[in-house]
């Protein structure tokens, strides 16, 4: 957002909680390959930040009473994926010339006395014509917007990992695998996914971090988390598939609950939402990143046509508003499907997901999907 607003002239003022940098954050991202292009040409990306894209999408799941595993279906479905940490960092260079606070979280912001916001730090009050709320699911701009707004929990987690590709030679099959495609591997109530994504830290340009994300209810409070996703992954997934999560060597290992919101306005002059202070919406959409980036277009293409601040959020929210509810609805049918109410994977072939992926559409376009929509 910082990037939108330098771009078309602004005078930009950023605040991060932070007091670092954003490194080996190894957690994976994707998006869509025409987006990711779009953000280089217009010079938001650089064209040296390190990608790990394929084109195809890959269906498995583990054969019955076998532990081998059964692909049953292939999808085209290119996809961009990237390492947080290396699309934080080509952001943060194309925002230098914004004044950056880091290390000063904001208490407060509200509606100023002359029309403008105030934003309130540790450090201070100060004013401004606009204020972005980039500040993710609890955002504080959002509490002024919708001040009653609360997260729908689905009722399941994902459980999130990273480790080096060299902690998984052994495992031949899947990384040739994971060259050329992603993989979802479908269980009975949930779904795992894998891809490859680039290492960063000073890695080699082409060296890889194997990413996963699986999804299923939680045992309850008391559990263990690594070890129940690991318990998971040994009774439902193929043997070399279950032995890459029970590998010890991650670099990066979450759990957390699904959940998902939608603010009833993307923008009301002097505030903005973007991200995941505007709408959370379910991973299984793969838009956390895509929206946020597209918010950011979306900014400044209003700011470059509109002929005041206030017109130029009108503008966003008429656009984005729409945008964050279509993703709330379209990821709470792919959560439906793909964890609640799984269907026999074991009794699935092409025709049956193509036919699967078009009912759970239901018409809403995925970048996911292809042209499934």
């Amino acid at each position: 957002m910082a990037v939108a607003g330098l771009r078309t002239g602004a005078d930009v003022t950023v605040y991060e909680r932070s007091g670092g940098e954003l490194r080996d954050r190894g957690l994976g991202i994707v998006i869509p390959p025409p987006l990711h292009a779009r953000l280089v040409t217009t010079g938001y990306l650089g064209a040296a930040m390190p990608t790990a894209p394929v084109a195809t999408r890959v269906w498995l799941t583990r054969a019955p009473g076998e532990r081998t595993a059964r692909e049953f279906a292939r999808q085209p479905s290119p996809v961009t994926p990237c390492n947080w940490g290396l699309l934080w960092g080509s952001l943060r260079a194309a925002a230098t010339g914004a004044r950056h606070h880091r290390g000063l979280p904001v208490t407060s912001v509200a509606r100023g006395p002359a029309g403008g916001a105030l934003v309130r730090t540790a450090g201070g009050e100060d004013a401004y014509d606009l204020v972005v709320g980039a500040d993710g699911h609890r955002s504080l701009t959002r509490q002024v917007l919708a001040p009653d707004l609360r997260a729908s929990p689905a009722g399941y987690a994902v459980w999130r990992g990273t480790l080096p590709v060299s902690a998984s030679a052994d495992h031949r099959r899947p990384l040739e695998l994971l060259r050329e495609a992603w993989v979802t591997i479908g269980f009975p109530g949930g779904h795992g996914i894998f891809y490859l994504i680039p290492r960063g830290g000073g890695a080699a340009p082409d060296s890889r971090l194997l990413a996963y994300a699986i999804y299923a209810t939680p045992p309850g409070r008391s559990a263990d988390e690594t070890a129940y996703v690991r318990q998971l992954a040994d009774e439902h997934f193929p043997r070399e598939w279950a032995d890459l999560v029970a590998r010890g060597e991650h670099t990066a290992m979450t759990c957390h609950p699904v959940a998902d919101l939608h603010a009833p306005l993307a923008a009301d002059p002097p505030f903005l939402l973007a991200g995941d202070a505007a709408g959370v919406t379910r991973p299984h959409t793969a838009s956390g990143a895509v929206k946020a980036l597209q918010d950011a277009l979306c900014l400044e293409d209003a700011l470059r046509t509109s002929a005041s601040p206030a017109e130029a959020l009108r503008h966003y929210a008429r656009e984005r508003t729409p945008e964050g509810a279509r993703l709330v609805e379209l990821g709470r049918r792919l959560g439906r499907a793909q964890v609640e109410r799984t269907p026999d994977w074991t009794a699935m072939d092409q025709a049956a997901v193509d036919a699967w992926c078009r009912a759970t559409l239901a018409g809403a376009s995925s970048y996911l999907y292809g042209d499934m929509g």
